[in-house]
């Protein structure tokens, strides 16, 4: 009876050391720790911690982190026609999103990722000749110049970033489309170029949302003055 009595006592002070255990790791690792990282975060990166937000005029309008679309409208099939006034971004593509080739036209999130497919696939080729078609015919430009960056997607579908050679590209476009100098969106562009991380990683690049508020803003100094 005595060591019945002695292994309920045991069994029973191993429960109670186990739920003690466990409501300590849930305070310590539940609450006092995301609370701990969160301050932290909040004090020494508030912009990084809240998403990167990007606002215009008092409103936020995006994240420096996810690409978007700049559309006027949709066409007789759904798909978005570019506001030519603004800077495009690089081709989002989808995860059995729903246009055809994989092409995940309204900058979808919950059907972005990469299109995984190879080289040689028949319907990435078609796709990508159909949008070096389309630079080509739309900014006025040889095939043959027409970056990479401008036909293919990234590997999450969401790049904010397009390449400068591509920017440039676009900028005589933009500043037709918006009645500024020429010059003075090229240079809006080399303001907004960022350089290799730490001089040596990664390609020279421009995001896009930031980009078009500058360019906004340069439309509407223009229209004031």
């Amino acid at each position: 009876m005595t060591a019945v009595n002695n292994s309920v006592r045991n069994t029973a002070r191993l429960i109670g050391a186990g739920l003690r255990a466990l409501l300590v790791l849930t305070v310590v690792c539940g609450v006092v720790y995301p609370l701990v990282v969160t301050g932290v975060a909040q004090a020494a990166f508030p912009g990084k911690a809240n998403g990167s937000e990007v606002s215009s005029h008092g409103k936020v309008v995006g994240s420096s982190l996810i690409g978007q679309r700049y559309d006027k409208g949709q066409d007789k099939d759904g798909n978005p026609l570019p506001d030519l006034r603004y800077f495009q971004p690089r081709p989002s593509a989808g995860l059995g999103s729903n246009k055809t080739n994989g092409v995940n036209t309204q900058y979808d999130l919950q059907v972005s990722g990469a299109s995984n497919l190879g080289a040689t696939n028949t319907d990435l080729i078609k796709a990508v000749k159909e949008r070096r078609h389309w630079v080509s015919t739309t900014y006025g430009v040889p095939a043959s110049k027409v970056p990479a960056d401008a036909v293919t997607s990234s590997g999450s579908g969401l790049d904010p970033h397009i390449s400068p050679a591509y920017a440039q590209l676009q900028a005589a476009t933009v500043a037709r489309r918006n009645h500024l100098p020429v010059g003075t969106v090229e240079k809006l562009v080399e303001k907004h170029t960022d350089g290799r991380i730490l001089g040596f990683m990664g390609e020279p690049r421009v995001n896009v949302l930031e980009l078009n508020i500058a360019l906004k803003e340069r439309v509407e100094k223009a229209g004031r003055g």
